[in-house]
């Protein structure tokens, strides 16, 4: 659907606003706020976002989109060792840069908002899917792991790299090593 001229102005201040929001650490994102800092009544901002989750995914959307084309690409790799590795690398990147896409993720056991979540969710779980059958069968990863256990873990390392300040620059390649070692096959 199409949004006329001023709506689609008031929908782009409210996601600048929102980004401004979650730059300064806030993802919380009261719509209440939101609204304030767009320059417009609360009710308008319901109308645009039915609530917090539907903004989130909102601001998630290119990067969730991006995660999709990562992890398409991964299915492809003729190397199912190096595509999962990939993928994991190319998402915690993202989750690293986006932080609203580790909320959008972490509750993909829900239902989405937004139609567009919910059509990419499906393409990332069966790309994620074909790419674990792939590294299962490669003996690159652990029969008993699942996407879920995928999507969570990976989450999971992104928490772990933004924690405390004192983290180093090597923080992330090194969590992302012993997280793919723990996930390989036994020999």
């Amino acid at each position: 659907m199409t949004l006329r001229a001023d709506s689609a102005r008031v929908r782009a201040q409210m996601l600048a606003a929102a980004r401004e929001r979650v730059r300064a650490g806030d993802l919380d994102l009261p719509m209440n706020a939101i609204a304030k800092d767009a320059g417009v009544g609360v009710g308008t901002a319901y109308r645009h976002f039915a609530n917090r989750q539907a903004l989130l995914e909102a601001l998630a959307a290119e990067s969730l989109g991006a995660l999709v084309t990562d992890a398409e690409a991964a299915a492809a790799d003729p190397e199912p060792a190096a595509g999962f590795a990939t993928l994991l690398r190319n998402a915690l990147r993202l989750l690293r840069d986006d932080p609203t896409l580790a909320v959008v993720l972490a509750s993909a056991a829900q239902p989405a908002c937004l139609d567009a979540t919910t059509d990419l969710h499906a393409r990332l779980g069966t790309a994620v899917t074909t790419v674990l059958s792939r590294a299962r069968a490669a003996g690159a990863v652990r029969s008993d792991v699942t996407a879920d256990d995928v999507r969570r873990l990976i989450c999971g390392v992104q928490h772990a790299v933004g924690a405390g300040a004192d983290a180093d620059a090597g923080a992330e390649e090194r969590y992302l090593d012993i997280l793919l070692a723990g996930l390989r096959a036994p020999r």
